[in-house]
């Protein structure tokens, strides 16, 4: 398997180069070369799969020889051993946890996969590597505990300051070893632009190995895609259509699905659930596309207006606007609708969305036909993340699973630092 870059298919790397570099050299995303068609046999016999059973057969598919079979096998069974339960509180309707694993976020699976496939790499090499990456919330928790003491490897973490919560920013700032945590005066879009700035900067690549930890990176977007395949199992004796709802801000989540109903998953289709940053859907709704600034709001993973997997959304569809609305439906909701649907669902179910969450709900009700669909939101973080939007909301106190609590009780330790490259270069080469 050959990756290239989306602003260049001529530009062609390794499963192994394509995750140590993270970026392509010409600002593009890797994308695989082709993507596989699964056996048939494969999909009917999933119900009978676990997690990590699912990935090592997904995943094999893309390393290239890069990963020897056995070790890919013993990555998978070391970085996908927590649940991922599917839980029904209403008719037709699943919440997908894939909050259960250690840093309480659905990102622990891609960021535990790639630390795992990039130590390999590394003791390959017995050469350092720096991972950069910027977070709007869970992915710098999930991306710190999975590389935490990893040998070679260097972290450093972009959040901006003042838009995570307190649990998250915990998570992020308290680590200390390997990883390190800037706390940039400005957006997560400032924040995803100084690292996309670091890897194109030949001065700065010259003189350290660069990589990347967000969903730009390859081996982050691929395990994404395995618990579409685990849901499609524990579901498909009930013999409806599955209508799945992705909380949507870089877009790396959605992507994986999209890139897994290619490979023949029967998915029906996807909905694109965002917040007011809501640039993907309006490109759905006109065919058009814009970014822009982010807004703020209570669901702060979402709060982008940028998102770099657009450009893989693009590749996957070849730009063809029609086809892709075949396959994906767009929706977005404001703060308020998002704490009234928070407190309804606690009300008469007494389930407990966090905000992220409860945006993907909304989009399941705005687009599920519950006569012959079947519809799966992701629920991407543990609602304790958000604790005081979720307790001044459902007016009810949430239990805090210990992890978060221990976090809590721990020191801040971040470096402050102005939305300006040359500062954040300085600091790399320092």
């Amino acid at each position: 398997m050959k990756y290239y870059s989306t602003k260049n298919k001529d530009l062609k790397f390794s499963f192994k180069d394509a995750v140590i570099k993270g970026l392509a050299p010409d600002g593009g995303l890797f994308y695989p070369k082709h993507l596989p068609q699964l056996n048939k046999s494969f999909i009917d016999n999933l119900h009978n799969l676990s997690l990590a059973e699912i990935g090592f057969e997904v995943a094999k598919h893309f390393m290239g020889g890069d990963i020897p079979t056995n070790k890919l096998k013993e990555i998978c069974d070391d970085s996908l051993n927590f649940p991922t339960p599917l839980v029904s509180f209403e008719p037709s309707v699943y919440s997908m946890e894939l909050f259960h694993g250690p840093s309480c976020a659905f990102k622990d699976v891609g960021a535990r996969f790639m630390s795992r496939c990039l130590s390999h790499f590394a003791q390959e090499s017995d050469e350092k590597i720096t991972i950069l990456a910027a977070t709007s919330g869970d992915t710098g928790s999930a991306v710190a505990n999975g590389f935490l003491g990893i040998e070679n490897i260097e972290v450093v973490i972009l959040y901006p300051s003042g838009k995570v919560s307190q649990i998250q920013e915990q998570q992020l700032t308290t680590l200390g070893n390997n990883i390190t945590a800037l706390e940039i005066d400005g957006s997560f879009d400032d924040c995803q632009a100084l690292v996309k700035q670091a890897f194109q900067d030949k001065d700065l690549n010259k003189k350290m190995k660069l990589s990347s930890a967000n969903s730009i990176n390859i081996a982050r977007l691929i395990p994404q895609s395995f618990y579409y395949f685990y849901a499609y199992g524990q579901l498909k004796n009930q013999n409806k259509n599955l209508v799945i709802s992705v909380p949507s801000g870089n877009y790396g989540n959605l992507t994986a699905g999209l890139i897994a109903k290619q490979m023949g998953l029967p998915i029906k289709r996807f909905i694109a659930s965002t917040n007011v940053n809501k640039v993907v859907p309006d490109y759905l709704n006109t065919g058009k596309y814009e970014s822009k600034a982010s807004i703020p709001s209570i669901s702060n993973a979402m709060d982008v207006g940028a998102p770099s997997n657009f450009d893989r959304m693009m590749t996957l569809y070849q730009e063809n606007h029609p086809k892709i609305c075949e396959d994906l439906k767009g929706a977005s909701f404001n703060d308020e609708q998002t704490k009234e649907i928070m407190r309804k669902v606690y009300k008469d179910f007494g389930y407990i969305l966090d905000p992220h969450g409860a945006v993907a709900y909304l989009g399941l009700q705005e687009e599920l036909d519950t006569t012959n669909e079947l519809g799966v939101f992701i629920e991407t973080a543990h609602p304790a993340k958000f604790i005081d939007i979720v307790e001044e909301v459902i007016e009810t106190q949430i239990d805090i699973p210990n992890y978060l609590k221990s976090c809590l009780t721990k020191e801040k330790i971040s470096i402050q630092m102005p939305n300006d490259y040359q500062d954040f270069k300085t600091f790399l080469e320092s």
